[in-house]
C-alpha cells in the first residue's frame, strides 16, 4: 500500500453509515406476553431512549422509568416520580435526587444495566396503564396494558434482525 492511499483509506472510513459503535446496527425493544405474543417490537437506535410509563394506583399521577440502548445493553438511566407516595422514593447510593421544579423529582445518574437486558413486569390494568413512552417522539407511545392487563411480560433489549444476520 503506497502512502498516498491512507488518507483516501481514511476519509472512506469517515464517510460510512453511522448505525452506532462501529456499525452495531440498532436493537430492538421488545414487549412479549407470557404466551410469546409479541405486544411491542420497535427499533431502538444506539443512545436511543425510552421510559416504562405508568399511572400510580395510589395517586394516579405517572411515574417514569427511563432507559437508554448503550451499546446494545439496556440501562436503567433515571426515573420520574411527581411524589413520595407509597412505593416511591430515592435509594441513597443509587443515582442522584434532584427538583423536577413542579414539587416532584428526577432520580437521575442511575445508570444501571438491567441483566440480561430483560425484565419481567406485571402489567397493570386500564388504569395503571404500563406503557412505552418515547422522549425523542420517534414512535407512538404504546399501552401494554391495553394488550396484556394483568399479566406478566417480558420487556427486552433484542438485536436487531440485521444483527443477528451475521
Amino acid at each position: 500500500m503506497q502512502w498516498s492511499t491512507l488518507p483516501l483509506i481514511a476519509l472512506s472510513l469517515m464517510t460510512l453509515p453511522h448505525a452506532g459503535a462501529w456499525g452495531q446496527a440498532p436493537a430492538r425493544l421488545v414487549v412479549t406476553s407470557e404466551s410469546g405474543e409479541v405486544l411491542i417490537d420497535d427499533t431502538v437506535v444506539e443512545d436511543g431512549r425510552w421510559c416504562m410509563a405508568w399511572n400510580h394506583s395510589v395517586a394516579h399521577f405517572t411515574v417514569l422509568d427511563c432507559y437508554r440502548n448503550q451499546q446494545g445493553q439496556m440501562v436503567l438511566e433515571r426515573s420520574h416520580q411527581p411524589d413520595f407516595a407509597a412505593g416511591l422514593g430515592h435509594i441513597a447510593g443509587r443515582g442522584e435526587q434532584v427538583s423536577d421544579g413542579e414539587g416532584g423529582y428526577w432520580i437521575n445518574a442511575i445508570d444501571e444495566p438491567v441483566p440480561g437486558n430483560r425484565y419481567l413486569l406485571r402489567a397493570g390494568a386500564l388504569a395503571v396503564n404500563h406503557r412505552i413512552v418515547w422522549p425523542d417522539g420517534e414512535h407512538e407511545p404504546s399501552s401494554i396494558s391495553e394488550r396484556a392487563a394483568g399479566e406478566r411480560v417480558t420487556v427486552e433489549l433484542a438485536p436487531s434482525s440485521s444483527a443477528n444476520a451475521d
